[in-house]
């Protein structure tokens, strides 16, 4: 990573788990990225990304996917998540980068922005918005069902952004 990039947190899962929580996250940086490497299990179909703590209806977010044969794009407005990667019906392998902006600002809501790939599925680019002035200071990455779905040997890191 960039040298601007200081590692908060990282998690590599020794057990299949239904979501992981960054907590405690410190108000000193400019942007937060979260990187999710790793694989995961057959019965996901979504990876969301919650912040604070809400499941309020927030959240809104456009993506556009791609899979080699054919492309979508789509539109989702008062969510209670934000969508950053499809891996599919059977176990497959990828990543997701997310940017988020401005994260310990409280006067402005929170965008996003996120890339997804994951083998044999799609390719992914979403963009995002936390419609809330609160500062972020915890993520969740679960699956929407709350079932087991990041693998074993998975990895999470967060990242903050040093100021120039």
């Amino acid at each position: 990573m960039p040298a601007t990039y200081e590692p908060i947190a990282t998690t590599t899962l020794s057990t299949a788990t239904a979501s992981i929580t960054f907590s405690s996250i410190p108000a000193t940086y400019t942007d937060l990225i979260l990187v999710y490497n790793g694989g995961l299990d057959p019965a996901a179909n979504e990876l969301l990304l919650r912040f604070n703590g809400s499941s309020s209806s927030i959240y809104s977010y456009t993506r556009l996917r791609g899979n080699g044969t054919s492309t979508a794009s789509d539109r989702y407005s008062n969510t209670n998540f934000m969508h950053i990667g499809s891996p599919g019906n059977s176990l497959v392998i990828g990543n997701s980068i997310n940017h988020i902006m401005n994260y310990a600002n409280t006067t402005t809501y929170k965008t996003l922005l996120s890339r997804s790939n994951f083998t044999n599925r799609e390719i992914m680019a979403t963009v995002g918005l936390f419609s809330s002035t609160s500062a972020i200071t915890s993520l969740l990455v679960a699956h929407s069902n709350s079932i087991r779905f990041l693998s074993s040997g998975s990895s999470l890191t967060l990242y903050g952004i040093k100021a120039a």
